[in-house]
């Protein structure tokens, strides 16, 4: 299937690209957090996020969506856009950017173990070893911390596991496209977060308000964007490996923006995780595999042979039914396949 493994070539991209955007906005982030209180920095970085897609959004149509999407949904609002965010800019208050960016890759092992227990992907031999070595990269580095970084760090690993199921559920969610969940997050959380702070710590400095709003329309805004339409394709836990890369691009960012340290064992611990990509990135998975009836709605891509005239109804707009159909290709857990192995 030529046509899928381009497909699944884009998913790489889209996330890689997400990685890079969340990576810069670590330590970007850190030059802001002393002056505006962690609430409200974090909903400013999501509305700033809601901003970027708002014009992409506002002009996509709007699908036919179940009661089990828009509660998915509000999860992922709540879970990914209000609380994770906050827990990530105290965790810079208290710790370097640096370390919060290589502890940021815990998100990986909480992403991989929710989509494989609720989701069901597949993950294999292949998969779970680059896994495992995109982790034990993380473990390298951050082996050489210093001490007395451990609230910083179990603030981290709470914004992680959130971010873990918020990963999860955007990558099922069907019904609304990327943009479309990227401006819920922002317009809801974001609005409540900037309200919350104002009440708790004042009004953030005006001078300040615009810088945090444009690293949110590229490191939140662009990135989670990304992710979401990569993820689609490549399932999120594989998303999560590719996008594990961003909390070493905040590592080495780290030393121009906030003039923390480059390190050997940095660059040792980058070769470590990116080995760990590749191996992800060149597994393969076939398997005769049937899908059931079901019905959901997002574009249609004549080009996919789940969606080609056989084996599809329209219902209405983006709403189809998918028909049976059995038979065996390369593929990855996307949306058409989150079945058992």
């Amino acid at each position: 299937m030529t046509g899928g493994r381009l497909t699944q070539r884009n998913g790489w991209v889209w996330c890689a690209s997400a990685a890079v955007f969340f990576g810069a906005a670590t330590p970007a982030t850190k030059l802001l957090v002393d002056d505006v209180g962690a609430v409200t920095l974090a909903g400013l970085l999501y509305i700033g996020a809601a901003v970027a897609v708002a014009p992409f959004a506002l002009r996509e149509q709007r699908s036919t969506t179940t009661t089990g999407q828009r509660s998915r949904l509000l999860l992922a609002v709540v879970v990914g856009g209000g609380l994770a965010p906050v827990l990530l800019v105290m965790a810079l208050d208290r710790t370097p950017s640096g370390t919060v960016s290589l502890l940021l890759n815990l998100e990986l092992v909480a992403t991989a173990i929710i989509a494989r227990v609720f989701l069901r992907e597949h993950i294999g031999r292949r998969a779970g070893l680059g896994i495992t070595i995109v982790v034990a990269g993380g473990v390298v580095l951050a082996g050489t911390t210093g001490t007395g970084l451990a609230i910083g760090a179990l603030l981290v690993v709470g914004a992680c596991v959130c971010w873990g199921v918020d990963n999860a559920v955007t990558a099922s969610l069907d019904s609304f496209s990327p943009a479309q969940i990227t401006l819920s997050k922002g317009v809801v959380a974001g609005s409540v977060n900037v309200m919350l702070g104002i009440v708790l710590t004042g009004a953030p400095p005006a001078q300040l308000v615009l810088p945090a709003l444009l690293i949110g329309v590229f490191g939140y805004g662009l990135s989670i964007t990304l992710w979401i339409t990569g993820a689609r394709l490549v399932g999120a836990a594989r998303g999560q490996v590719i996008f594990a890369l961003a909390p070493f691009v905040g590592a080495l960012l780290a030393w121009p923006i906030n003039g923390e340290g480059l390190t050997t064992t940095l660059a040792t611990a980058f070769a470590i995780s990116l080995t760990g990509v590749l191996i992800v990135g060149t597994a393969r998975h076939a398997h005769a595999h049937t899908h059931e009836v079901f019905e959901h709605a997002h574009p249609i891509d004549v080009t996919d042979p789940h969606h080609w005239p056989a084996t599809i109804e329209i219902l209405s707009g983006q709403t189809h039914r998918h028909l049976v159909l059995a038979h065996q290709h390369e593929h990855l857990p996307d949306i058409h396949h989150r079945h058992d192995h």
